[in-house]
């Protein structure tokens, strides 16, 4: 397992998602679909000059053999940080695996759940460190 620190440019840029998350919430509130919450937030971080790609594919390779089956992180920012963006109204445990699963298969250390489907967003916001 990896043991590196969190960097300074990975917190700043975690300061940076919780803040767009909070913007994206206050302006949409909840109730509205994913796709259209990860545009939002994407294009808040992009005011800040932080680049983000969305629906990035993630290969997956098992048994020597690299598959192109799908997988894919919602947002991940500045090559850096992976976001998995929520709509929903109850949240599913497996999130938080699926979230550690993306960031061992990227090899990044720090991650984003976020859940815009809330009444107030601190609550929709998980940060993993792994």
């Amino acid at each position: 397992m990896n043991h590196r620190k969190i960097t300074t440019r990975e917190e700043e840029l975690a300061k940076e998602i919780v803040d767009a998350a909070y913007l994206v919430h206050k302006q949409l509130g909840p109730g509205l679909l994913e796709k259209i919450y990860e545009v939002c937030f994407c294009h808040e971080l992009s005011k800040k000059g932080i680049h983000t790609r969305r629906q990035v594919p993630v290969p997956i390779l098992y048994d020597g053999i690299t598959f192109d089956e799908g997988l894919r992180l919602d947002v991940l920012v500045e090559d850096l940080i992976v976001c998995e963006l929520k709509a929903v109204e109850n949240a599913n445990p497996v999130w938080k695996a699926q979230i550690i699963s993306h960031l061992r298969l990227t090899g990044k250390r720090l991650g984003f759940l976020i859940n815009f489907n809330v009444s107030l967003i601190k609550e929709g916001i998980q940060r993993i460190i792994i």
